[in-house]
């Protein structure tokens, strides 16, 4: 109950420490009625305070004023009873209703204008410099769009004062006013102490992040934008204070190609449709989600289901048009208010911006929203090359499409793609009503070559059962017509489609009719039908020998020995062992008999595309087995056959199985730019069935192999995104590589990017059972990721999802402890001291079964310190007791067996002892501690020698500082400053010198 001033002052206490957020503003509103039972100036103006700060950050900026007027009534009658952090909240909070008031088109620009003035005045009486008076009227000079620049100039001419917004805060006002006056790299320029971190406050730089990304993208500065996206977002996900900057992430999806993580972010936020209490920020939010959306109607998705306003059920025709009611609306009561249009037009620009890039920009993380569009992109990618043209005629369409298909030519797809239209609209006649001399065949042929070209889409996608029936079906279909050899090919295509997708290649295979894979082996995969596959070859050879001429063209035949090889390759890649071992002898005769009928075949009727498919076989195969020189030689021949015969568009396949030689060979430079040259040239012909992914993730490996972590993030971030388009066959592999972009960017020291990514991956975690490895290592990097960015809460919760997960674990039995010591560790810092010491119990018991010495005892020392730091003194005895705690487990293990690391679990107890000792005003006892904890580092050898000067450090300390022995402090310094240098430990040794220096003094 509050039934004492003491009571009220502790609730507002308490609920100062919660997140900003419906509970905090609600329970701010009961905290006014219950300080105004009392008669205490001091304290009804401490719980106005309050309320006026949550409205802020609330999303109910409108409600401030009123709230403020009440403040300025206690002020005016008791300003004595303000303390000295009130006062000045005084006169801060001017700002605030000045920004409120701008804000809401209701309020008249001569109040807001009035108001100005009224903060002016109040400003000179208290002997304030006036430079927050002018940052408000520039801020309402760039909201009308009248003398911004002379109001800038007037603001941005002044000294700062004690009552100016942060630097941050003031860093983004002139970055802002750069950009609207269309200068992005100037803009860019004013943000760098921001955007890199060396300028922060409560909101900066997350706001910022959201603010800079377009520009960032019209800069070409892909690598930030993406990160500012990664990083921003999390900040301001679901915070209603925010709903500007959830808004501009929104846009800046739908102008990066981003659609699905637009679509998703906007399901994450559909509350803040309710979010009424600041009209500006909420018409930036509109207006945000709108650009999102009619962008998606444009290209044709009306009828996809949205999300929009609670209660309500929205396709994007449906919320397009409620967007432009409302934001329409809201915009013109700003410009009625304001007397001028510019409102209404800053809204007009950003709906006339399009996609800024060709292709979308990889963010490296997950959308699950709208698979269909993430398919494909929203805005499709243009080959760089003059592309077939698509005749009109129908016949010649099909002749045309069938001379490209022999060829492997990438446009014939295109082609084929209009035939079906045309064919699907116009049915039988378009084939039936052409002269008999220019008919492409028959109705039946052209269905049969119809389904061969579903077989193909189902296995570029990786359906593989689909595109095996797919050819089958065609089979059937050219057998009715009399085209036997049409059929067999077909058919023994079928054969060996399912083969593609058992693990022992990818999507490089292009399987009968591709290069060879590219992938490591793995599984065991069906087994092959040689059985069927001889009967197809037997029937190829009498068809080949059939009186009156053969009954199979060139190009069917060297299908059906492609199959055999393909298979033949597949078979033996199951097989091959670890070298130096021997392969089977039996796969391997079968393969080289395979692919030499193929070879040899294909030289003999002149089939460049199909003798350079043999290559690249042998080439994969000798890759595998450790020949990589052999290898290489192989591929660049096919590269240079196919470019004298002018098919360069097979050249993708070879150069990607020659950059993942180079890869294996560790010449990754060279790799890096095979690799590149790869996804050039696949991109030039627009061959949609190579494999990006896969490709980028090499690109990815070879690049931070070589250092270049900027490249390799850009790479892995791609070929997360391009497994992700092909759909939940591929959802393990974009799941494996994000942890692998997570992991390279914490080692960049990029940590929030890193969160964000894994965020992604465990969004589909809640599938995961207890066999799902995957899921439990991006829950544990995700766990010590938010640990790292001191969101301790966050931390705290995922390590103890994860330790559910492994309670069904039946293996690793050790990650237990380890997993429940961080959790301690985490929730003690989370100021959750109860399910702390919860979590320190599980650990230590676990520790009896699954040792885990080193986290373990990380977790005693950490308990111990934590308890100092909060109660002084007072903490002494507990943090002794755990400290005692972290020694019993190391001899307990040592007991067991002989711990490597032993001494520096006894010299860190040592020194965590020293520093509790010290904190308790027990300084002969810290300095002992301090001294055995030199001592036992001793052991540890030259790799012992940093934390050794720590401990050196903090013993001159106490040493000189609290014992008042200073030259025998500094003695001990030189020495150590010596040894540190002997050691090439130069931070170590320049601390301690300047520690020497201050003792000195």
């Amino acid at each position: 109950m509050m039934d004492t001033i003491d009571a009220v002052m502790a609730a507002l206490r308490d609920n100062d420490a919660r997140p900003y957020g419906r509970q905090r503003t609600v329970t701010a509103e009961e905290l006014v009625d219950a300080a105004d039972r009392f008669d205490d100036t001091g304290l009804r103006a401490m719980a106005l305070l309050e309320l006026m700060e949550a409205y802020e950050y609330d999303g109910e900026r409108s409600k401030a004023p009123v709230v403020f007027a009440r403040v300025l009534r206690l002020w005016g009658t008791d300003p004595d009873s303000f303390g000295e952090w009130a006062t000045q909240q005084v006169f801060w909070r001017f700002k605030w209703v000045a920004t409120s008031l701008l804000g809401t088109p209701d309020v008249p620009l001569a109040s807001v204008r009035r108001w100005h003035g009224e903060m002016r005045d109040r400003y000179r009486a208290a002997g304030h410099g006036l430079q927050p008076y002018y940052a408000q009227r520039f801020h309402l000079a760039a909201h009308i769009g009248e003398d911004v620049q002379d109001a800038y100039e007037l603001w941005a001419a002044r000294p700062r004062t004690e009552l100016s917004d942060c630097h941050a805060c003031e860093v983004r006002a002139a970055a802002s006013h750069l950009v609207r006056q269309g200068d992005d790299a100037a803009a860019l320029e004013a943000w760098r102490p921001v955007l890199s971190g060396e300028s922060t406050c409560a909101e900066e730089p997350h706001v910022s992040h959201a603010q800079a990304l377009l520009p960032l993208l019209r800069q070409g500065r892909l690598d930030e934008a993406r990160s500012s996206h990664l990083v921003g977002y999390r900040f301001a996900r679901g915070k209603s204070g925010l709903v500007r900057s959830v808004g501009q992430h929104i846009e800046f999806c739908a102008l990066s190609g981003n659609e699905p993580r637009g679509l998703e972010i906007l399901a994450e936020n559909r509350d803040l449709f309710g979010v009424t209490g600041d009209p500006s920020g909420r018409l930036d939010f509109l207006t945000g989600v709108e650009v999102l959306i009619a962008g998606l109607a444009r290209a044709g998705h009306g009828a996809l289901t949205v999300s929009g306003p609670p209660g309500t059920s929205w396709t994007v025709d449906t919320l397009l048009a409620h967007l432009r009611t409302e934001a329409d609306a809201l915009a013109a009561r700003f410009d009625a208010r304001n007397g001028t249009g510019a409102v209404g037009s800053r809204r007009r620009d950003r709906l006339a911006r399009r996609p800024l890039l060709a292709e979308p920009l990889a963010l490296g993380v997950r959308a699950s929203a709208a698979p269909e569009l993430a398919a494909v992109p929203v805005v499709p990618a243009v080959p760089v090359r003059e592309s077939e043209p698509v005749p009109e005629d129908f016949a010649a369409l099909v002749l045309r499409a069938r001379e490209l298909q022999l060829l492997g030519h990438p446009d014939a797809d295109r082609l084929w793609r209009r035939i079906d239209e045309r064919f699907t609209a116009e049915g039988e006649a378009v084939v039936t009503g052409a002269a008999d001399a220019d008919r492409p065949g028959t109705v039946g042929q052209l269905r049969a070559e119809l389904a061969e070209r579903r077989a193909h889409a189902a296995l570029d996608r990786e359906d593989w059962e689909e595109g095996a029936a797919e050819l089958r079906r065609a089979g059937d279909l050219f057998e009715r017509e009399g085209l036997a050899g049409r059929a067999l090919a077909a058919r023994t295509r079928a054969l060996v489609a399912v083969l593609v997708g058992d693990g022992s290649g990818d999507a490089s295979d292009g399987g009968p009719d591709g290069g060879a894979g590219g992938a490591d082996a793995a599984g065991t995969g069906p087994a092959v039908d040689w059985a069927a596959l001889d009967a197809a070859l037997a029937r190829a050879e009498e068809l080949a020998a059939a009186p009156g001429g053969p009954a199979l063209a060139d190009d069917d035949y060297l299908v059906v020995l492609q199959c055999r090889a393909y298979a033949a390759h597949h078979e033996l890649v199951l097989a091959l062992p670890e070298p130096p071992e021997e392969p089977p002898a039996e796969q391997v005769g079968r393969f080289a008999r395979t692919v030499t009928a193929y070879r040899e075949a294909a030289a003999a009727r002149g089939s460049v595309r199909r003798l350079t498919v043999a290559r690249q076989y042998a080439a994969d195969v000798a890759a595998r087995q450790g020949r990589i020189a052999e290898a290489a030689e192989e591929l660049r021949t096919v590269i240079a056959e196919l470019e004298q015969a002018g098919q360069p568009w097979h050249t993708p396949r070879a150069y990607g199985l020659l950059g993942q030689a180079l890869l294996q060979n560790g010449e990754q430079a060279e790799a890096v730019e095979v690799l590149h040259r790869a996804l050039a040239a696949a991109a030039r012909w627009a061959d949609d069935s190579y494999p990006f992914a896969a490709t980028y993730l090499m690109a990815g490996h070879a690049s931070a192999h070589l250092g270049d972590t900027g490249a390799a993030i850009r790479a892995l971030s791609e070929a997360a995104g391009r497994f992700d388009r092909k759909g939940p066959a591929a959802a393990g592999d974009a799941a494996r590589t994000r942890l692998q972009l997570a992991d390279l960017l914490s080692t960049a020291d990029r940590t929030a990017d890193a969160v964000a990514v894994l965020e992604s991956v465990l969004a589909d975690a809640a599938a995961a059972g207890p066999a799902d490895r995957l899921f439990a290592q991006a829950r544990l990097d995700l766990a010590r990721g938010l640990y790292t960015l001191d969101e301790y809460r966050d931390s705290a919760e995922e390590y103890l999802r994860l330790a559910t997960l492994l309670e069904g674990w039946t293996e690793d039995l050790h990650l237990r402890t380890m997993v429940a010591a961080e959790a301690a560790v985490a929730l003690a810092l989370a100021d959750r001291w109860e399910a702390a010491h919860a979590a320190r119990s599980r650990a230590l018991a676990a520790q009896e079964q699954w040792p885990q010495t080193g986290p373990v005892s990380a977790m005693l020392r950490q308990f111990a310190r934590l308890v100092v730091q909060q109660e002084g003194a007072d903490g002494l005895e507990q943090a002794l007791a755990r400290l005692a705690e972290a020694d019993a487990v190391r001899e307990r293990a040592e007991r067991a067996e002989p711990e490597a690391d032993a001494w520096y679990l006894r010299a860190s107890v040592h020194y965590e002892r020293a520093r509790a000792y010290a904190v308790a005003d027990r300084y002969e006892e810290a300095l002992t501690e301090a001294d055995l904890a030199i001592t036992a580092y001793e052991a540890g050898g030259e790799r012992a020698e940093t934390p050794r000067a720590e401990a050196v450090r903090l013993a001159a300390l106490i040493e000189g500082t609290d014992l008042g022995r200073t030259a025998a402090a500094r003695r001990r310094l030189s020495a150590a400053v010596e040894r540190c240098r002997g050691y090439g430990l130069e931070e170590a040794a320049e601390i301690l010198a300047d520690l020497r220096e201050r003792l000195a003094d």
